[in-house]
């Protein structure tokens, strides 16, 4: 059996972990993979889905055409 000993270690305050409720340690593999199960997915289908397709199409041919700007919050629309 090999036994590796690491000096790097993690001090969490007692009143945090108590405030928290509790800390969970894990790789972040695992942690992205449980991350992205979190999140429905949807998938449309007929008269939805070409609709959407048309929307994003518009839109990009907006964007190259040059009538996008970037805008830094929403009160800059008008």
């Amino acid at each position: 059996m090999d036994t590796t000993v690491n000096k790097n270690s993690i001090t969490i305050p007692r009143g945090a972990v108590r405030k928290a409720g509790g800390f969970v340690i894990l790789p972040l593999k695992e942690y992205d993979k449980l991350r992205e199960q979190a999140i429905p997915t949807y998938y449309l289908q007929g008269k939805e889905a070409r609709e959407l397709d048309k929307l994003v199409e518009e839109g990009e041919k907006e964007y190259r055409e040059g009538k996008c700007k970037e805008i830094k919050s929403l009160a800059d629309l008008d």
